[in-house]
């Protein structure tokens, strides 16, 4: 039997070279990285455009514009309500507004400030859509809600397109000022207070301007807003007027101020004075006083006069000044005459009836200017 010698097994070992390895395994890593970051890429392209969409449909928007608008109106803040593209109504629009070249050249910014804003709340956006002559949506008609001094109303607002915001946002303007305009007219006085602020409606016109019994002026305001206008001073007073505005343009309100207890007091003392003073007179006929009287008979004694009853003072609105129409009052006259007939001497003591009115106006001063008649 014959045996082979057993073969050795070799196990051999062999080092390639870092350079010299397969650069499939590389490679298709680089493929795996790159995919990745062109999914995160296209994720974040799409999550952009999709915040951009959303940004531009609410606070980019028509509506999201208006509402930075009224926000600002509510929180006080003139500054950022003023510096908002549009705000600020143009030449042309005051004119078509009906206001003069001279009103509106010389038209008092005075009432856009934060201390006459009031009562507007709970602003919520009502609809937005296209104006007719823009159905693209660069041009809409915005309309929105809200409580006014605790009274629901609404405001509708015209704006446009006015271009992009850092190039991917939509930017807007006013294409209708926003802005009121209060046309108020003073009757028989020339200042009113506002929400609490003191005017004078002559403040803003020329120095050499002549005087007038009643005033007026107009004056740049927030809408919407609510405005109390009145006329509180130690002759006159008028009752409250209240307008909540809610339309850009303007808007009429009348302060009608009246004379008041304190200065129809006054008139009646100064009257009354008056009088005295025609009654210290002893004569039948007192030298520029209202009553008088003839006696045919021979006087004996010097006249006494006295003051039965005065007028009443009441004091109605003329076209110059306040005006008291005649009202009747009584003198009491007191002398001894002697019958030219039969040389009988008696007394006559009776009263005798006049009539009297005058004319009253409140100078700037805040003194009464009285003229008898």
């Amino acid at each position: 039997m014959a045996f082979w010698p057993t073969r050795p097994t070799y196990n051999i070992e062999v080092t390639i070279p870092a350079e010299e390895k397969p650069a499939s395994g590389r490679r298709g890593s680089m493929l795996r990285a790159i995919l990745a970051i062109a999914v995160v890429a296209a994720l974040l392209a799409a999550g952009l455009a999709g915040t951009i969409v959303a940004l531009n449909r609410t606070v980019y928007s028509a509506g999201g514009f208006v509402q930075q608008y009224l926000d600002a109106i509510a929180r006080g803040d003139t500054v950022g309500a003023l510096a908002l593209g549009g705000v600020m109504p143009s030449s042309a629009e005051l004119t078509a507004w009906g206001l003069s070249d001279e009103v509106a050249a010389n038209l008092p910014e005075t009432l856009l400030r934060a201390s006459v804003l009031d009562g507007l709340s709970n602003i919520e956006l009502a609809s937005a859509t296209a104006t007719p002559a823009s159905d693209d949506g660069t041009a809409q008609t915005v309309v929105f809600d809200f409580d006014l001094d605790g009274t629901a109303s609404s405001m509708v607002f015209t704006v446009e397109r006015s271009g992009t915001f850092a190039g991917v946002f939509n930017a807007w303007t006013f294409a209708v000022s926003p802005l009121a305009v209060l046309e108020v007219s003073v009757l028989h006085e020339r200042t009113f207070s506002v929400n609490g602020l003191t005017l004078d409606t002559r403040a803003h016109i020329k120095a050499d301007a002549p005087a007038t019994f009643s005033t007026s002026a107009a004056y740049l305001a927030f809408a919407p807003n609510r405005y109390t206008l009145e006329h509180d001073s130690t002759m006159l007073t008028s009752k409250k007027s209240t307008v909540r505005v809610t339309a850009a343009g303007p808007t009429d309100v009348e302060v009608d101020a009246m004379p008041n207890e304190a200065m129809v007091s006054q008139v009646q003392s100064e009257l009354n004075k008056f009088l005295d003073e025609c009654a210290t007179q002893t004569v039948l006929q007192p030298t520029s006083c209202p009553w008088g009287i003839t006696i045919d008979d021979r006087i004996t004694s010097t006249p006494t006069w006295s003051i039965t009853t005065y007028p009443t003072v009441a004091l109605t609105a003329g076209e110059l000044s306040f005006e008291m129409a005649a009202a009747p009052g009584l003198a009491h006259i007191v002398v001894e005459v002697q019958s030219l007939f039969d040389g009988d001497i008696s007394d006559r003591d009776e009263d005798v009836p006049f009539t009297m009115g005058l004319s009253v106006i409140v100078q700037p001063s805040g003194a009464l200017a009285i003229q008898l008649h």
